[in-house]
């Protein structure tokens, strides 16, 4: 790493407004991957999921109010944030999701589009997805649209209704690809940007029961993989950037043949090359490692990793690829595993951070 970079990383976490929701710390890769806290935000009410914009400095967190109607609604927090010290300055604040007859419309995943003009987040309980945009400041504007599912699942708990959880980018920026929890597809949409609006390009289906969660590209934007945390799966595709087509491959557990007990699946994510994919376990606590085929979007199993704490709700590779970070929300810590770059295997460094009830972990690299 660049002697005058510093790689930060962000968390957001279950929390009251009086309480420091957003944290800042400085990952030191040098000393072996080492937490320092340099800052801590407070004044939103369960910032759960937080995104990143490393070359405008900007820092964007969800959080949620009361909407006046006994229910809540989201809202979203532009921070500045000044490397050098790890400070964040808040610059605007916008409401998201509007009240609603289903009364609880706050939001649980947040994104950005490559050129940075708007903001995605996800509804779960409301079954939506919002766009909002951003002016050239990068401060929070207003909602242009919001697209609303229908529907329902198999599963008559996890999958009455529908529960979109996450909003995940082409390469391009051209398609925006949205996993529903609850109906099992992943949707994919484009934006008008001439009038600032969602257009529905498609459906993907998943198999019954699998309840698709988050989702991410290949490096090489030729494939994609999606986690499924009803039946704790992982499913690969092709992927075509010019339709914006996704052809399934693939699906695997991400648990031990055997295995007994309750579980569910939460993040996933690759290594930086694309050679491995990684994805969280609750209940085992652990994180599965596949070894990947990047022409054919097959996994290979490799390991299971205790994640040396309960519930590891979101975890992020470090942009040098030597480090995966697991956010442990009911452990109350982050756990820092070296990242074998030849084998893909993790190792437990003995580092670890407290975080009260983190649920994202978001690092960035600034040259100072």
């Amino acid at each position: 790493m660049n002697k005058h970079a510093k790689m930060l990383l962000f968390t957001g976490s279950y929390s009251d407004a009086a309480d420091n929701g957003i944290q800042v710390f400085e990952f030191n890769v040098e000393a072996g991957g080492t937490l320092s806290l340099l800052h801590k935000v407070k004044g939103l009410t369960n910032p759960t999921f937080v995104e990143v914009d490393p070359v405008g400095l900007r820092l964007y967190a969800i959080g949620e109010k009361p909407n006046g109607e006994g229910g809540k609604e989201g809202e979203v927090a532009a921070y500045a944030i000044h490397p050098e010290t790890g400070e964040l300055s808040e610059l605007s604040r916008s409401a998201t999701m509007p009240a609603g007859g289903k009364g609880q419309t706050t939001t649980c995943h947040i994104s950005r589009d490559v050129e940075s003009q708007y903001l995605v987040v996800c509804s779960y309980h409301g079954g939506s997805v919002g766009l909002l945009s951003l002016d050239d400041e990068g401060k929070t504007r207003r909602v242009c649209d919001i697209a609303v599912h229908t529907g329902h699942g198999t599963d008559p708990v996890r999958q009455d209704r529908p529960h979109p959880h996450s909003a995940i980018f082409s390469p391009d920026g051209r398609f925006i690809f949205v996993p529903d929890l609850g109906l099992d597809v992943i949707r994919c949409y484009s934006i008008d940007r001439l009038n600032g609006t969602w257009v529905f390009q498609g459906d993907i289906a998943l198999h019954p029961g699998a309840g698709p969660r988050h989702f991410t590209f290949h490096p090489d934007g030729r494939s994609a993989y999606v986690i499924n945390e009803v039946d704790s799966t992982i499913t690969s595709f092709t992927f075509e950037p010019e339709s914006g087509l996704l052809n399934t491959i693939m699906t695997v557990s991400t648990l031990p043949e055997g295995f007994i007990g309750d579980n569910i699946c939460a993040e996933i994510t690759l290594s930086i090359d694309g050679r491995f994919v990684y994805g969280s376990n609750r209940g085992m606590d652990s994180i599965v490692v596949y070894g990947v085929d990047a022409a054919t979007a097959k996994l290979t199993f490799i390991e299971h990793v205790s994640t040396r704490g309960g519930h590891p709700r979101h975890f992020t590779v470090t942009p040098d690829g030597g480090y995966l970070i697991v956010a442990n929300r009911d452990a109350d810590n982050l756990v820092v595993f070296s990242l074998d770059r030849d084998t893909g295997r993790l190792t437990f460094t003995g580092n670890t951070a407290e975080v009260s009830k983190p649920v994202c972990v978001k690092p960035a690299l600034f040259n100072l």
